[in-house]
């Protein structure tokens, strides 16, 4: 059994941490962050309303609505209005139903999915301002970005831990925590809970039906983040300071963390910064296979009749999550037939499993063939590919990325991000999307968050 010492005294680290978390709603966000911040926000509901419909999601909706509860906060896309605690799981679920939200490539986390519906369904139940789930939202993924970097999720990798899932249950309750306004000794109790609800681990993967990885990746966290945060302020107490002691935090996760990064510039870099927003409604990975190949084709006409040998290169860390897999929305070799075919993507193409099994796209599959790269070096900040494709009439075209669109080295414009929401939440809303959109990038002028209700239930 591992020796337990008591802590005499708050570290310098849980005490810089805690004052920040505890302090961030007085705090004003840079204009960048902010306008960065809108794109995330409005890019993550567009994913859980498209997610309500999703398997996973109806799943989640469906467990939800005969738990009851009290009416505290709404669940997207749907008429319901149940607990906090309801409504951030069956929300998160949603927001990872597939492979459409946003990422932090840094740490292969999905922040939005987790800390959105967290401090969405905490800013719900108190009625609070739009600029206060602001400032809790980009707050949360700080707070789960950091978590990792200190961590080193690379390290967490063989263990069989999933990085993301850890990250983003202490940037959910960081989110939360704030909103309901706990003192900095409240939020070093909830930092503890929270260590004790970290789960989520890598069988994920083996899910073909994405119903456990959108709880793990979405549900779970956002779920046991506002658990941790809801607990301590009804009252309850725990350890003082789990970034100390024998153990702590960092002796059980990562002994080898760098835990000078939970604080090092918090207030004056901001991670949401760092964040991505795909393009494609795909899986990450495929988000630089795909800008390159429409480059490719929007420069030279290339059509599918006309490609006789198409081969990219990837970075082995990414061609290993999407490579020939069986779903058709993580499935790079589908996906760029698809493409080829369709001559862009959309997120109806991106999951059609009929589609699977379609000759055309079969037969160009075969003329499809993925390689490391090891010229293309891994990259923490995003999606990179090299595509090398040689025609029918003998010409051979060859296009590269090292920052695809949608990363934060070549982030979507709000055209851009208005164009993939309305594309997913438009089968669910209909017209009202653009009024939520609009809304959502006018987040700071709402009075009382629960307003929202009214444009996003369907």
């Amino acid at each position: 059994m591992a020796k337990i010492e008591k802590v005499a005294e708050v570290s310098p680290l849980m005490q810089a941490v805690s004052a920040y978390i505890a302090s961030a709603l007085k705090r004003k966000l840079p204009q960048e962050v902010a306008g960065r911040a809108k794109n995330h926000l409005v890019d993550t509901f567009a994913a859980i309303l498209s997610g309500s419909k999703l398997l996973p999601g109806r799943r989640a909706i469906a467990y939800v609505k005969p738990l009851g509860g009290i009416r505290e906060a709404g669940v997207i896309g749907t008429r319901h209005v149940t607990s906090v605690l309801n409504a951030a799981l069956a929300n998160g679920t949603c927001g990872h139903a597939d492979e459409t939200d946003d990422t932090h490539p840094p740490t292969r986390t999905h922040p939005g999915t987790s800390v959105i519906p967290a401090a969405l369904a905490v800013a719900e139940k108190h009625a609070l301002t739009g600029q206060q789930f602001m400032r809790a939202m980009v707050l949360g993924y700080d707070m789960c970005a950091r978590t990792l970097l200190a961590l080193n999720p690379r390290k967490l990798v063989p263990t069989g831990r999933h990085a993301g899932a850890t990250g983003q249950v202490f940037g959910a309750m960081a989110a939360a925590a704030a909103l309901m306004k706990l003192n900095p000794r409240q939020v070093r109790h909830a930092l503890s809970y929270t260590l004790q609800q970290t789960a989520g681990v890598t069988t994920m993967f083996r899910d073909t039906e994405h119903i456990e990885k959108a709880y793990a990746m979405g549900g779970m966290p956002a779920h046991n983040g506002v658990q941790a945060a809801l607990m301590v302020a009804s009252g309850f107490t725990g350890v003082e300071d789990i970034y100390a002691g024998d153990p702590d935090f960092f002796s059980i996760f990562s002994p080898e963390g760098d835990r000078t990064a939970l604080a090092k510039g918090l207030g004056q870099t901001y991670e949401i910064m760092r964040g991505g927003i795909k393009r494609w409604s795909v899986g990450g990975p495929i988000q630089g296979p795909m800008h390159v190949l429409y480059e490719l084709m929007t420069a030279h006409g290339i059509k599918a009749n006309d490609v006789e040998q198409l081969v990219v290169g990837m970075p082995e860390e990414q061609l290993s999550v999407v490579n020939d897999r069986e779903m058709p929305d993580i499935s790079l070799q589908h996906l760029l037939a698809v493409m080829l075919i369709d001559g862009t993507m959309t997120f109806a193409a991106a999951h059609d499993f009929k589609r699977t099994r379609d000759p055309a796209v079969l037969r160009l599959r075969k003329r499809i063939t993925a390689v490391v790269d090891t010229s293309i070096p891994n990259a923490v900040r995003g999606w990179r590919s090299g595509i090398k494709v040689t025609l029918k009439d003998g010409r051979t075209l060859s296009h590269q990325t090292l920052a695809a669109k949608g990363n934060s080295e070549n982030p979507l414009t709000r055209a851009e991000v208005e164009e993939k929401a309305l594309d997913l939440m438009a089968p669910v809303l209909g017209t009202r999307s653009s009024a939520l959109i609009a809304t959502l990038y006018d987040i700071e002028r709402i009075a009382d968050m629960r307003t929202l209700r009214r444009l996003y239930a369907a």
